[in-house]
């Protein structure tokens, strides 16, 4: 097993690494004070390919891999997590459904557009009353003999204002298993409601979506009734280890800040550095990331070979953004009273990163799975 980057993953790492140290870092702090949807950056995104890299060239995909698509996306991650975060949402949840079972109508008009970032999809699942229990969901779309028509409330819409397509998670009125809808934002019925005020990620906007008797064509059926949640066992994985790859990227900035601030702070006439206290500090980081590293690239290494992953992405789900979520605590202890304060970005990391502790599923429930996958 060789772990070594070939020469395309190190392009790709590169260039992603460029991009986000000359454009996304300097725009990451307006980003977060305004809370406002990164929309130039996000089309530049998908100029550099992000957006199909996981899918195949036959669909118009660049078909590189999730090894390098996580090392893009760390990278992304890395800059902004308000540009991260709806940059993962287009390229894996919000088009997934519609690369697997849409028809050519449906590819060539939400599909191929959303792969370089000209048209943006959003992915609405959660509802207010069903969050981890997905089985919970009200959402129900109507069967008729030509069309489908669609009611819900759904939550935690990513991107929403913004959307030209969601893909729903909702339940039929013959089927007692949900499926998945491709359904137009601007179809009448589609209503984006308010925006939810978040501790951190505050550039992806998150909203709530109603839809009320949205009439539906048969080919926005994406795959068979009933198959929605075998559809998101298939992706799964990826999920996670994404969401992973995301705690690891602002991990990665809270790290490199805390050792650059560590040798240039100077007290008691030397950089603070040199102190054991924060040696240990940096040793522990350095620990919590690295290792981290590593299991997402074996993780990701397992998906590209089409091996057997569903543990090993709870689990780096799970290491990862605890990891993270430590190193951005520890970072900001190493800068004190900065670390506190708005005009450095060692809190914006802080506040970004909580949200990996649920986001792909929460660590509680993971720790379920993981045991269930033990056979416990």
């Amino acid at each position: 097993m060789n772990f070594e980057l070939n020469d395309t993953q190190k392009l790709i790492q590169q260039t992603f690494k460029k991009f986000v140290d000359e454009k996304v870092k300097p725009a990451a702090a307006e980003i977060d004070e305004k809370k406002e949807f990164p929309a130039e950056l996000f089309k530049e995104v998908g100029e550099l390919g992000f957006f199909g890299m996981r899918y195949p060239e036959e669909a118009g995909g660049t078909g590189t891999g999730i090894m390098s698509y996580c090392l893009a996306l760390v990278e992304l991650a890395r800059g902004s997590m308000s540009l991260a975060a709806p940059c993962m949402m287009q390229s894996l949840m919000a088009t997934y459904f519609l690369y697997r079972d849409g028809d050519e109508e449906v590819r060539e008009n939400y599909f191929t557009p959303a792969l370089d970032g000209t048209k943006i999809g959003g992915i609405c699942m959660t509802e207010p009353n069903a969050g981890s229990d997905l089985s919970g969901i009200t959402t129900i779309a109507k069967v008729f003999d030509d069309h489908f028509e669609l009611s819900g409330q759904k939550t935690w819409a990513t991107s929403a204002p913004y959307a030209d397509f969601f893909s729903v998670y909702s339940r039929t009125d013959n089927h007692d298993k949900p499926s998945f809808f491709l359904v137009p934002a601007h179809y009448k019925g589609v209503h984006v409601g308010r925006n939810i005020e978040k501790l951190g990620v505050r550039g992806s906007i998150t909203s709530e979506v109603t839809f009320d008797e949205v009439r539906l064509p048969k080919n926005y059926l994406l795959g068979e009734i009933g198959g929605g949640a075998r559809g998101l066992i298939e992706i799964l994985a990826e999920i996670r280890i994404m969401t992973a790859a995301l705690a690891i990227g602002a991990a990665t900035a809270a790290y490199e800040d805390a050792i650059e601030y560590a040798k240039t702070r100077v007290q008691f006439g030397r950089p603070i550095g040199k102190f054991q206290a924060i040696k240990a500090k940096a040793a522990d980081m350095a620990v919590m990331l690295e290792t981290s590293k590593q299991m997402l690239y074996y993780t990701a290494w397992l998906c590209d070979e089409d091996k057997p992953r569903q543990k090993e992405a709870a689990i780096v789900k799970l290491y990862a953004s605890e990891c993270a979520n430590s190193i951005c605590d520890e970072a900001s202890r190493i800068l004190a009273s900065y670390g506190y304060a708005m005009e450095y970005p060692i809190q914006r990391y802080w506040r970004d990163v909580r949200f990996t502790l649920f986001g792909g599923g929460t660590n509680e429930i993971l720790k379920i799975n993981i045991a269930r996958e033990l056979g416990l």
